[in-house]
């Protein structure tokens, strides 16, 4: 089963060629992305990486965690398999006004 795995500490001129370059080190990258800005499309410092096992994301993880680059240091993990939801809502229970009439 894939593995996606979040690459932060990017250097901002981090192509995602090179950031394929990089991660081909360990076997099974299915795919590769840096992230940019929409207006710009200069990198935004962070990107992702598919791998194609979770023990190739393990060992992704075990050599590139920490591992410096461009002046930076990447920060590497597991990406998240659920996305974010926005904060509670709150709200709920009685009505305001009104009155319940039994």
């Amino acid at each position: 089963m894939a593995q996606k795995l979040f690459i932060g500490g990017l250097p901002f001129s981090t192509s995602t060629e090179e950031l394929r370059e990089l991660f081909s080190q360990v076997e099974g990258v299915e795919s590769v992305a840096v992230v940019t800005d929409r207006d710009t499309g200069q990198s935004r410092g962070f990107g992702f990486v598919e791998m194609s096992t979770t023990e190739a994301a393990n060992q992704a993880v075990q050599k590139f965690n920490n591992y410096a680059l461009g002046g930076r240091t990447l920060k590497v993990e597991l990406a998240n398999s659920k996305p974010r939801t926005g904060g509670g809502g709150g709200g709920g229970g009685f009505r305001s006004g009104g009155g319940n009439r039994w």
